[in-house]
């Protein structure tokens, strides 16, 4: 039976046999997921905002209506699938400090959890996306085509340096 305060019960166990890897964990993607998968992804994404709420104490610093906002919910997911790597993958050499590394990335994305719009409790909507001005994709296209940025020459910053090692390497012995 699933419990549902661990969040790790949600993620199938790897089933590796023999000649064959374990299957690597999705990447989430939510505009290129169907809508019935869609919804199952939010639900376990929402049992495991949960768990983060009260294990990291960020009660008033996730709205309860973080759902709602598309940004906090790639934010989220991020997290999210971060934290299965880290806790519920395999170890992997050089990742000694992994469950930290995690932990400081959720603890610099705090800030960006937070919608001081809906701290109150109460829900406000994100603000309307301004529609592009007329002819902007035509003054994209002319930047693409008239920019120097778009038409000069590739040219390393560093080309000298890039040489040199290229010579090191390539030094008959």
């Amino acid at each position: 039976m699933t419990d549902t305060l661990n969040p790790a019960d949600l993620w199938p166990t790897p089933s590796g046999t023999g000649d064959q890897p374990a299957p690597e964990p999705q990447r989430w993607v939510w505009a290129a997921m169907e809508p019935k998968g869609r919804r199952s992804r939010m639900r376990e994404l929402a049992v495991w905002v949960d768990w983060l709420r009260r294990t990291f104490e960020l009660h008033n610093t996730i709205s309860h209506c973080w759902y709602r906002h598309s940004a906090v919910v790639e934010h989220l997911t991020a997290l999210y699938a971060g934290w299965m790597r880290t806790y519920a993958g395999e170890e992997a050499p050089g990742r000694e400090l992994a469950e930290a590394d995690w932990i400081n990335t959720l603890h610099a994305l705090t800030p960006r959890l937070k919608l001081a719009a809906c701290a109150t409790g109460t829900h406000q909507d994100p603000p309307l996306v301004v529609p592009p001005p007329a002819g902007s994709d035509t003054d994209f296209e002319l930047y693409l085509t008239l920019s120097d940025a778009m038409s000069l020459e590739a040219a390393h910053p560093a080309a000298a340096e890039l040489d040199r090692r290229e010579a090191e390497l390539n030094a008959p012995l």
